[in-house]
């Protein structure tokens, strides 16, 4: 069976990851075959728009392959870790600027490479069971795939805390950081799949998905809008924790509890990554700072430790090294920006925020 069904229908170019069993989670071969099927549809006056979704109950997708990642780092062949962070990237900005209408379907678990190949579209459709997340501060990584834009360019500190803490977040959140556009009743996506075949148009579609639309629940995130923005906006991780200590609330507590928990370099080094992102507002330029840094990561022993505390032994008990951020220096920071060993991505034209988002509101 295969690991993503493509098809046409319609007017509407079909993506189904279809690894239920691993939560979709993608490999090589998937971001190939992704890339393949767009690249085609480019150039089909047939298709005029394209809609991703996944297989299963559970989700759209859990990630990248992070135990081939870890099995790559583990033996030094990190020339087959940069081939599938190369192409999962450039997959990321070809969705980013994809000159038809990308539509997905960010139902169930959404983390990871999953955000890279569904939030870079120019429609995000959430529901009430979407549970979204970068968490890869928690294995001594740091959100890529364009995550250290999409968060860096969220309102006010909300990306920086959801960075930091590695938090799940559910739909009516991913609103508000700028994830996601539409919220759907799941209950709704099947009548939707169905009815995009009869659609001949964009506006055929932005008819239907509107119509089909709801308000959704209030956002945890708006609540502790105030707090977070306040201690988020610190310029380093000592002081971001410090402010949360001072917060006389359980969730500043619980988010200091959380950040403590995640790899204090790989932290601070997605701290700095999230700020020039933020200066930058270039997707293409946070992508290749990413590509470097990821490398840079597979080869610091955090992201070893960190994946054998979650998925190898799952003890849950990493022991970071340094284990405290206040002893992480800036020199070992600055080791990560400076790790270029690697060639440049084919990115074509890069995409500033304004760029994003005009097309965005143009295609839907």
């Amino acid at each position: 069976m295969s690991e993503i069904e493509i098809w046409v229908e319609g007017a509407c170019g079909r993506l189904t990851l279809n690894r239920p069993s691993a939560l979709n989670s993608l490999t090589l071969a998937m971001v190939r075959e992704l890339k393949a099927a767009l690249q085609q549809w480019i150039e089909d006056p047939a298709v005029e728009f394209i809609l991703l979704d996944g297989a299963g109950e559970r989700g759209l997708c859990a990630g990248g392959d992070i135990r081939a990642l870890y099995d790559a780092a583990r033996s030094g062949h990190l020339e087959e870790a940069a081939t599938f962070f190369r192409e999962e990237y450039e997959l990321n900005s070809l969705i980013a600027n994809y000159p038809k209408p990308y539509i997905a379907l960010m139902d169930g678990v959404v983390m990871g490479g999953g955000i890279g190949v569904s939030a870079h579209g120019s429609l995000r459709v959430v529901t009430e069971r979407s549970t979204l997340a970068m968490p890869e501060t928690r294995i001594g990584f740091i959100p890529d795939v364009g995550g250290t834009y999409l968060l860096a360019m969220a309102p006010d500190e909300l990306g920086t805390y959801a960075a930091l803490t590695a938090s799940r977040f559910g739909g009516a959140d991913a609103l508000l950081l700028g994830l996601g556009d539409l919220f759907l009743p799941s209950s709704q996506l099947p009548s939707v799949r169905e009815r995009l075949a009869l659609c001949k148009t964009a506006s055929d579609v932005q008819e239907l998905l509107r119509g089909k639309s709801a308000t959704p629940p209030a956002s945890s995130l708006e609540s502790q809008r105030r707090w977070i923005s306040q201690c988020f906006s610190r310029q380093t991780v000592e002081e971001i924790l410090s402010s949360l200590d001072k917060e006389a609330n359980d969730m500043a507590y619980r988010a200091a509890a959380e950040i403590r928990k995640n790899s204090p370099t790989a932290l601070k080094v997605t701290l700095r990554a999230l700020r020039d992102a933020r200066h930058k507002a270039d997707l293409g330029y946070s992508l290749q700072q990413e590509y470097n840094l990821a490398m840079a990561c597979l080869q610091y022993p955090d992201f070893l430790e960190g994946v054998r505390a979650a998925l190898i032994d799952k003890d849950l008990q990493p022991r970071w090294s340094p284990e405290d951020p206040a002893r992480v220096t800036r020199e070992q920071v600055d080791q990560f920006f400076q790790n270029n060993q690697f060639p440049p991505l084919n990115l074509g034209h890069a995409s500033s925020q304004r760029e994003v988002s005009v097309r965005r509101s143009q295609k839907i």
